[in-house]
């Protein structure tokens, strides 16, 4: 039997310019990676957040306030990992220098960066390149669940990549797992996102982080 088009349901004039106007902003997002891609350029891409992936992006003052503590807490030449903090990279990267900076993340969508782009899943913390042992100056970790799975696996990975100076972010609820784990304190220097959380959250370090950020 053929259905009749009455019958079928139809999309109110309000619905199909919202649906419209995301396809054409998906189609913009999508040509700016292209052309990354082709020109082997790192460009200031808006990547929004996925929720389902537990992504919370930090607003700018943090992500200043990270690259400034990275580059003084590294030689000009020294070697940065970021892990699980995909918000970080592009613009510590442009203020690298000489530094090598990669991004270890699970969301594919940072592929575009190419080389500097390290597959992560937290749930295989060693399911990484065998040469990165001890391989950074500075570690920076935001595990992107409050769990004490989470923060034991992707501790595993720190301690493989670092040489010595970690970084990590993560609810407060989890300060004496942290130390234990990985020997660091909380600082005084707060990081705060675009979207709050309702979580208390906080940065820890097993070097003098906030007076490296002064």
């Amino acid at each position: 039997m053929e259905e009749n088009d009455e019958d079928m349901p139809q999309l109110s004039s309000s619905t199909l310019t919202a649906l419209q106007e995301f396809y054409k902003e998906r189609e913009e997002r999508e040509n700016q990676l292209k052309n990354i891609v082709e020109h082997n350029q790192t460009l200031d891409v808006t990547f929004d957040e996925d929720w389902q992936l537990s992504q919370f992006w930090y607003d700018d003052e943090t992500v200043e306030t990270f690259i400034k503590g990275a580059m003084n807490a590294t030689k000009p030449n020294g070697k940065i990992a970021l892990i699980s903090c995909p918000t970080l990279y592009s613009r510590m990267k442009k203020a690298a220098g000489e530094r090598h900076v990669v991004l270890l993340e699970y969301d594919q969508r940072f592929a575009v960066y190419g080389s500097d782009f390290i597959p992560y899943d937290y749930k295989s913390p060693l399911d990484i390149p065998r040469d990165l042992s001890s391989y950074f100056d500075l570690v920076i970790a935001d595990p992107p669940f409050l769990s004490e799975e989470c923060l034991m696996k992707t501790a595993v990975t720190i301690k493989f990549l670092s040489k010595k100076k970690i970084i990590l972010c993560t609810g407060e609820i989890m300060a004496s797992l942290a130390e234990r784990l990985l020997d660091v304190n909380v600082c005084n220097f707060i990081p705060h996102h675009k979207n709050n959380l309702a979580n208390e959250f906080r940065c820890y370090s097993n070097f003098d982080f906030d007076s490296a950020i002064e």
